[in-house]
């Protein structure tokens, strides 16, 4: 049988009404645009709120957007994976306050998923003449860092979502796993360049398959997507699922034309992975494709 497709939701980053209006940005937009990505066959859904992340002044995010935003959905699917965005690192912060949130979300009952970002980026764009904009923005996340993302992980009892940027990114999250860190399961999440961001490798399959190769032999499931773009449009996306990958979508990512609903995306996604011959994954299937533990009750133990 064909290894069922995990789908994630991305529904909004930090995507303005003014660049889409169906973007949800307020917690009654979230409730309603998760459970429908829900119904229309996602199992992780990611979303940010409206606190800054890289002003480099916001030291901590707030855990209150996101648990008058889930309570709902989980009351409806508790069996679905939410996880949330946290703050760039810096001087004006500490990892202690910027992942603070998440134990918080885990005493409220609604943390399903940690996110451990494992490694530092610039942040930016391409001017109109090409070159990289003068973007002063660093995604910081120190070795350190990361530990205590894992660390924190682990206490709490939920599985990661790896955010892969580079290849150091993957390096590290691969060291994780094969040292036994990730006992509660997860996902790897590469993360390919776009014409609109300035960073991350091209989506390109000799680009999809060093990164393959850096993961061979983990028991995590991987996906792909590439923000400031169409990951659907791309060639990445059927060959990751030609190679047994996985998919995220949603505005957060996407800049292709029009204003399409996070449900059409979704629908493009699922009938992708149709034609690829590969069946959208329901929600206990997707608890065993990332390896979670039956046992674990998915809501976190703060």
């Amino acid at each position: 049988m064909p290894t069922p497709v995990l789908l994630e939701a991305a529904i909004n980053g930090t995507t303005p009404k003014s660049r889409n209006p169906n973007v949800p940005r307020t917690p009654a937009e979230v409730t309603a645009d998760a459970l429908a990505c829900l119904e229309a066959g996602a199992t992780l859904v990611h979303n940010h709120t409206d606190d800054p992340i890289f002003d480099g002044v916001t030291a901590a995010h707030s855990p209150e957007p996101y648990i008058e935003a889930w309570r709902p959905v989980l009351e409806k699917h508790p069996d679905a994976f939410l996880y949330p965005t946290m703050t760039g690192g810096g001087p004006h912060t500490t990892v202690e306050q910027r992942y603070g949130h998440l134990p918080a979300l885990a005493r409220a009952g609604c943390l399903t998923m940690g996110i451990v970002d494992p490694g530092s980026v610039n942040i930016g764009t391409f001017d109109a003449d090409g070159q990289p904009s003068a973007h002063d923005t660093i995604y910081q996340n120190s070795h350190a860092d990361v530990r205590y993302m894992i660390d924190t992980c682990e206490a709490l009892g939920v599985p990661i979502n790896f955010s892969i940027f580079d290849g150091s990114f993957m390096r590290s999250a691969v060291a994780y796993i094969r040292a036994g860190r990730v006992r509660q399961g997860g996902i790897v999440k590469i993360f390919f360049g776009s014409p609109f961001a300035s960073f991350g490798i091209p989506a390109t399959e000799a680009a999809l398959v060093a990164y393959l190769e850096m993961l061979e032999g983990c028991e995590l499931p991987w996906s792909v997507a590439i923000p400031g773009g169409d990951l659907l449009a791309s060639d990445v996306a059927g060959l990751a699922l030609e190679r047994g990958g996985h998919l995220r979508v949603g505005l957060e990512d996407y800049a292709g034309p029009g204003t399409p609903t996070n449900v059409e995306i979704l629908e493009r996604a699922a009938k992708l992975c149709g034609e690829v011959g590969r069946p959208v994954a329901r929600p206990h299937e997707a608890a065993k494709l990332m390896k979670v533990p039956t046992s674990s009750t998915l809501r976190g133990r703060a």
